[in-house]
């Protein structure tokens, strides 16, 4: 289990990765060889697959609200376009984390007592993750809301939501650059069957 003092120096905002400790197979399978590896089955495209659409959709929400913002979007179309995505999004974040809190996440532990730490990690972010989903789904409602009242404050709401997205999208970045390093390695390290 991780201390409160070793959670803190690792909090997911503040992270530029992780220490070798923890993603300690890391070095011995570099992110270039995955694929090639003998031990790289379907599981590990679908995961690496899975984390590649979530990194689409994020940026793909971002870029639809900056061009909203900049007046390229009328409300109209941009509603068309950003409410099916940004559920799509969210509801496929939530469940790719529940997922891997319930199956996953609890294999991996049990196949290698020196994981349990990194999981536990990862499993905190995944709480701040949720939080900031949350705020997300807020504040995208909040915008809809304000775009049948004024153009005042559809400005408003569009830069809350913008900075919340943002701030989402880059711990998602962080938590799924992270979680490759500990979940594929382990992968090739120990193959897919014990996970499956």
């Amino acid at each position: 289990m991780m201390t409160a003092s070793s959670a803190l120096d690792l909090a997911l905002e503040d992270r530029t990765g992780l220490p070798d400790t923890l993603a300690y197979l890391r070095a011995d399978y570099p992110k270039e060889a995955w694929r090639a590896h003998h031990n790289f089955g379907q599981l590990t495209a679908f995961w690496l697959d899975t984390h590649r659409t979530l990194r689409e959709h994020g940026r793909e929400l971002g870029q639809a609200t900056q061009a909203f913002r900049e007046g390229q979007w009328d409300a109209v179309g941009f509603r068309a376009f950003f409410v099916p995505r940004l559920n799509q999004f969210l509801q496929h974040l939530d469940g790719h984390h529940r997922i891997e809190d319930e199956v996953y996440f609890p294999k991996f532990r049990a196949l290698d007592r020196r994981m349990v730490a990194g999981f536990d990690l990862l499993e905190q972010d995944h709480e701040l993750i949720h939080e900031a989903l949350m705020r997300s789904v807020d504040s995208g409602r909040a915008l809809l809301r304000a775009m049948t009242r004024s153009a005042d404050l559809t400005k408003r709401a569009a830069d809350t939501y913008a900075a919340e997205a943002d701030r989402l999208l880059g711990l998602l970045l962080r938590h799924l650059a992270d979680e490759e390093d500990l979940v594929v390695p382990a992968m090739l390290h120990h193959g897919e069957r014990p996970v499956s």
